[in-house]
């Protein structure tokens, strides 16, 4: 683990995965030629399905997709794309990099919850890879009023810590250029401190009554320990991708799929259109 992060955030029984790991990775070449190929066959099942025939309704609850460490809303773009294409409503998180204060980053995610909330009248599903998934899970505890239901996919919730090589030398990083002066980086607190202690608690706490819960987790991931990402409170789903990979694998899309479909809909949408 690096030696910036505290120790609470890799609790005994967990380990990062070996450096060798990250080459499990390269498969998300071969995951994102299955996604192209599942993504021509919709198209062609569309064009010759008569528009009266396609589905006009939205289902459930809309959905935000939340971004992992150092990602962007664009890493779920394609995942959006087949929610909305099964007639799911989704809306991006609006982080344009996953980089900086946990802390901030959930406050930024509950003020676009309760506007999504407000706009559609109904809570929101939360879909959220690795860290995203994490942040998701905390704001559900936190708000339960404006979360039906957490999807995550790779969020290693019970040790933060048990991550690649890599991703401790990124965070090593951040910390460092966050000490220079440079704004909206993730800072030592973040990692070591009480922001630290107050993310990895809320991502721990109890589900409250109402919301469902779901972890995705691949025993073939080269990121983080797979067994970190099994939160015993959950429906726990195994898969066969790379950590990169479940963003777009379509095996993985109808797992997540299957996890929104699981909960009571509080609100029907009939409109259809882009990401908001």
């Amino acid at each position: 683990m690096s030696s910036t992060l505290a120790d609470f955030l890799l609790p005994q029984g967990f380990a990062a995965p070996h450096p060798a790991a990250v080459l499990r990775e390269g498969s998300a070449a071969t995951e994102f030629g299955r996604y192209a190929l599942r993504a021509a066959a919709d198209r062609r099942a569309r064009r010759s399905t008569p528009y009266a025939a396609r589905p006009g309704s939205r289902l459930g609850d809309p959905v935000l997709l939340v971004p992992g460490f150092l990602a962007g809303d664009g890493t779920l773009a394609l995942m959006a794309r087949s929610l909305r294409a099964q007639g799911f409503r989704t809306y991006r998180s609006h982080i344009h990099s996953n980089i900086g204060c946990t802390l901030n980053a959930a406050a930024q995610l509950e003020a676009r919850l309760e506007s999504i909330a407000a706009r559609r009248g109904s809570r929101v599903q939360l879909v959220g890879h690795s860290l995203g998934g994490m942040l998701a899970r905390g704001i559900a505890v936190r708000r339960p009023d404006l979360v039906s239901n957490v999807v995550t996919m790779g969020s290693p919730m019970l040790a933060p810590g048990a991550h690649h090589v890599s991703l401790a030398a990124s965070v090593d990083l951040l910390v460092r250029l966050s000490r220079a002066g440079i704004p909206g980086l993730m800072s030592a607190d973040c990692v070591r401190g009480h922001c630290a202690r107050q993310s990895f608690g809320e991502s721990r706490q109890p589900v409250p009554v109402g919301v469902g819960l779901t972890t995705i987790y691949s025993r073939r991931d080269g990121i983080v320990d797979w067994r970190a990402c099994i939160d015993p409170a959950a429906v726990a789903v195994e898969v066969s991708a790379s950590h990169l990979g479940m963003a777009f694998d379509p095996r993985v899309i109808d797992v997540v799929v299957g996890a929104l479909l699981r909960t009571d809909t509080s609100a029907v949408e009939v409109d259809r259109g882009k990401s908001a």
